[in-house]
């Protein structure tokens, strides 16, 4: 069987398209159920040690809760940050800088004032991560059994963007309401102050549209930012075991693993800030001002405005990125969850391409 239409879009993909072609594309291999077989870097069977089968329902649930920690945790305790970021994108004229926007806050709501919009953040991300990282780790199994094994080497950049766009879809739909509650406590100085007051009151005035009207601007920020925070990943870790890392990954330590883990997540944070940088302001500016849509925002922000505040994104979400990577992958770690290694050509591709006798 040739090569499918989902490969041929894979391949105009800039990032990974491989410098030869095959002239043809065996089937992927059936189970005697009928059913392909797992052709990702992991046995279908929990190997010994491993807590559960990789896939399982198992598997799924506890990856979505280490995305729930992972993000949860880790976008709450930079919400100060996160404040003077936003402050800065809504408010350039009163808020000069980083540090500025630190001092003006400070002095007219006190240290409190820095933590405004924690709750609707942890409860918002917390979903957000749940969805992220647990869909992403199903659609990642589902692409790639559609793919079969020798594409899903082949193309494997694409199936990392196409599966964390699919996760993050879903994960923006759960975080919306809470984002759009954050925003107006962070921006409108005695709107309200906590998420109780802020509820009803969002509600009174717009319905439910005022939890939802950011939802595609959502998306337009943080679908790109995904598919850059998994696809950047994933090849960086692949990267590094290939070329720093001096001894194979089967002979590190989980320690070890780990910190590989925080560099790759570092390194893919930067990336994802500048790319998605532009909507973030968009997003901020359009749940503080009533009745505009994201079109009139961006015509408002202009191409200078759109990049307000981005040191501060860069620096939040690199250690944010890398936090959550390690946090994620330490929850695998403690339960013992089956954790592939970075992905080697199959046989019968090397046998294709004469790597192999």
């Amino acid at each position: 069987m040739y090569p499918t239409s989902l490969t041929q879009l894979a391949r105009a993909n800039p990032f990974s398209a491989p410098l030869f072609s095959l002239q043809k594309v065996e089937e992927p291999q059936q189970s005697l159920h009928g059913r392909r077989t797992r052709t990702l870097a992991a046995a279908a069977t929990a190997d010994e040690g491993d807590s559960c089968e990789f896939g399982s329902q198992k598997y799924f649930i506890l990856c979505g809760f280490g995305g729930i920690l992972s993000c949860g945790t880790t976008h709450t305790a930079v919400v100060p940050l996160d404040l003077v970021k936003c402050r800065l994108q809504v408010s350039p004229d009163k808020y000069k800088s980083i540090g500025n926007g630190f001092k003006v806050t400070v002095r007219e709501d006190g240290f409190r004032g820095l933590a405004k919009g924690w709750a609707p953040t942890f409860i918002g991300y917390s979903m957000q991560g749940l969805c992220k990282f647990g869909f992403y780790e199903v659609f990642k199994i589902f692409y790639s059994d559609l793919l079969g094994e020798e594409n899903t080497y082949l193309w494997r950049t694409s199936l990392y963007l196409a599966a964390s766009a699919s996760a993050e879809f879903f994960a923006d739909i759960a975080l919306a309401p809470m984002e759009a509650v954050k925003v107006r406590i962070q921006t409108m100085p005695g709107f309200a102050n906590t998420l109780r007051q802020a509820v009803p009151k969002m509600y009174a005035e717009e319905g439910l549209w005022a939890f939802y009207k950011g939802v595609v601007p959502l998306w337009m920020r943080q679908i790109p930012y995904t598919m850059m925070k998994f696809a950047c990943f994933e090849r960086t870790v692949e990267l590094l075991y290939k070329y720093a890392v001096p001894k194979p990954r089967s002979e590190c330590s989980k320690a070890e693993q780990l910190v590989v883990t925080f560099v790759a997540g570092y390194i893919a944070g930067v990336f994802c800030a500048i790319v998605s940088h532009p909507a973030d302001s968009v997003v901020s500016v359009l749940n503080k001002e009533k009745g505009s849509t994201a079109v009139q925002v961006l015509k408002k922000l202009g191409p200078k405005g759109v990049w307000k505040g981005l040191v501060a994104r860069i620096i939040m979400i690199g250690t944010l990125t890398a936090l959550q990577w390690f946090i994620y992958d330490s929850v695998k770690v403690y339960f013992r969850l089956p954790r592939p290694p970075p992905p080697e050509m199959p046989e019968s591709l090397k046998k294709k391409l004469g790597l192999t006798e």
